[in-house]
């Protein structure tokens, strides 16, 4: 390689194409999980008057949100160009959740009603602990090699769903073990705040970092 020869920045095309459909892959997974995981939490919340619960379920339905927002991205040639109007999704739906949550936390704080024991938000929130992490962090990969902020903001969202996943669980251990009804409302209200900084980072685009430069192949010293 010669003096003047530079190495190209991020990956190649034929990369960049395996990336995409990685992101579409993983993305169409977590919609899927994310379906389910609302349906289970808000009917199980709504049993149980559990503001937690019904708090994730919501999450999940932004979870939902976000991901379809960097499916649709990531449906055009083009994705770079509808980058921004994907984050200003992302970003509006973690506002919408956190105010629905802390409304709900508040009330049920002011004594609107206590939350009851639930096995099936216990058992959903202990797999979500396991599952989430693993969609993240792929997708995080495949977002921050590509240099999209929407992908990481997305694969946020997902790492979100795994704290939160302890949260919950931590919430409805407490309350079922000791009858602490105070852990469940405390938990979402710990929800509403984590979604506020995820949203205020989404909405700003301060979720990537640009794509790493390219290792340039060895040369023989020619």
């Amino acid at each position: 390689m010669s003096a003047i020869d530079l190495p190209s920045l991020g990956p190649s095309p034929a990369r960049r194409t395996t990336l995409r459909r990685r992101i579409r892959l993983l993305v169409a997974a977590t919609i899927t999980y994310n379906v389910i995981e609302a349906a289970v939490a808000i009917t199980a919340g709504t049993l149980a008057s559990s503001a937690a619960l019904i708090g994730f379920g919501l999450d999940s339905v932004v979870e939902v949100a976000s991901a379809a927002a960097v499916a649709w991205q990531f449906s055009a040639a083009d994705h770079e160009r509808r980058e921004k109007a994907a984050l200003r999704v992302i970003a509006l739906s973690f506002f919408a959740l956190a105010a629905y949550v802390t409304f709900d936390a508040v009330r049920a704080l002011l004594g609107a009603g206590e939350a009851e024991h639930s096995t099936p938000g216990l058992i959903l929130a202990a797999l979500s602990l396991m599952i989430m992490p693993f969609l993240s962090r792929a997708q995080r990969r495949a977002g921050r090699e590509l240099g999209s902020a929407s992908a990481v903001a997305d694969s946020k969202q997902t790492l979100l769903c795994t704290y939160l996943s302890g949260v919950l669980l931590a919430g409805l251990a407490l309350n079922s073990l000791f009858g602490w009804s105070w852990a469940d409302p405390i938990a979402a209200l710990v929800i509403a705040a984590v979604a506020v900084k995820e949203g205020r980072e989404a909405w700003r685009g301060d979720a990537c970092c640009p794509p790493a430069p390219a290792v340039p192949p060895e040369t023989d010293g020619s």
